[in-house]
């Protein structure tokens, strides 16, 4: 069995530990959290004696295999590197790090130890995402040329550490769009990119007068600190010729929440967001296809579910993961790159 420790008690690590707790190849014995009494509580509830308060204490266990990194975005890289220099596998909640120079460090590591890192783009593991991928291999596509996602939340700031930048490297692109951008590239054949451009808004705040609308609240919300952007977009360019364009938000003046995804190809189009459908040409007649599935959502559960069972099956089997340190890396140049090319007012190349 692979033996596991998971790094960090906020909200996102439930959706590791409960599939870890459940899969018959796997057996959690450590946990990490810097609030001792979340902690107690967590042993408590899943039967685990292994409880540390200081990440290499955890790490030093020599009878854990891998570890998943569920702490804020700014100890990513940092936690990534020490876990695959002990041994161990690595999945680490996205985003990869808050920095490309972090990534390429995180890679090197990943190449010195030998040891399996998948990144946690857990859109990537949705069955509703399996299932188009197979049509898109298939050719049923075409080329991909164009994709367009988007991710608004009109009231939608965690607080906490998601509105310190220091902590987080961002807002809701860092936050949310690294989604947006990972599985619209992933779909497209994960093309190079070139150049990216876009903008970054800091104009509203976080709202905490508004009134009678709940909302996403981080672990440790406070209405205080905020120092991300409400709104970012981005033109993507990629050196096949296609191009993504995303915009994403924790809050805006927009009448409600919207998501989606949108794939265009040579020869058809898809959407994975709100619901998966294919839209196709037969005998001159253009088609939009509802597949007959379970669900046609992406489910956010059973995705955690997937992504956990594919890092066991990773682990145990040497098999490469879907979301390798690689992707990890590419998506982070991207992220960058749109936050420098706001700051900058010019398109940034890669």
């Amino acid at each position: 069995m692979l033996k596991v420790g998971v790094i960090g008690g906020g909200s996102i690590s439930e959706f590791h530990i409960k599939p870890y707790v459940n899969n018959d190849d796997a057996l959690l014995i450590a946990l990490c959290d810097k609030n001792k009494e979340r902690l107690a509580e967590a042993g408590t509830r899943y039967g685990v004696d292994n409880l540390y308060t200081d990440y290499e204490d955890l790490l030093a266990n020599k009878e854990i295999d891998a570890i998943s990194i569920c702490t804020w975005n700014n100890t990513h890289a940092e936690i990534a590197i020490a876990a695959l220099e002990a041994g161990k596998h690595v999945l680490v909640e996205k985003p990869l790090s808050m920095t490309v120079e972090e990534a390429f460090a995180v890679e090197e590591a990943v190449e010195k130890s030998g040891k399996i890192l998948q990144v946690g783009f857990v859109r990537r593991h949705g069955d509703n995402t399996k299932l188009l991928k197979q049509f898109i291999d298939q050719g049923e596509l075409g080329e991909i040329y164009y994709a367009k996602a988007s991710c608004i939340r009109r009231l939608g700031n965690p607080g906490g550490w998601f509105s310190d930048k220091s902590k987080s490297g961002g807002g809701p692109l860092i936050d949310l769009g690294v989604h947006m951008i990972d599985i619209s590239w992933y779909l497209m054949g994960k093309p190079r990119p070139i150049s990216v451009s876009g903008n970054t808004y800091s104009r509203l705040g976080n709202r905490s007068n508004i009134k009678n609308l709940s909302f996403y609240k981080a672990a440790d919300y406070n209405s205080g600190l905020n120092d991300v952007e409400d709104l970012a977009n981005a033109l993507i360019r990629f050196e096949n010729g296609a191009s993504l364009f995303i915009d994403v938000s924790f809050t805006l003046h927009a009448k409600k929440d919207e998501l989606y995804v949108k794939l265009f190809g040579e020869s058809g189009g898809a959407e994975i967001e709100p619901e998966l459908a294919i839209v196709t040409e037969k005998n001159n007649v253009i088609l939009n296809i509802e597949p007959q599935i379970d669900n046609l959502n992406f489910d956010f559960e059973v995705a955690f579910i997937n992504e956990i069972n594919h890092f066991v099956e990773c682990c145990r089997e040497g098999k490469q993961t879907i979301a390798p340190v690689a992707d990890g890396v590419q998506v982070m140049k991207m992220l960058n790159a749109v936050y420098e090319s706001a700051a900058t007012g010019k398109e940034v190349y890669l």
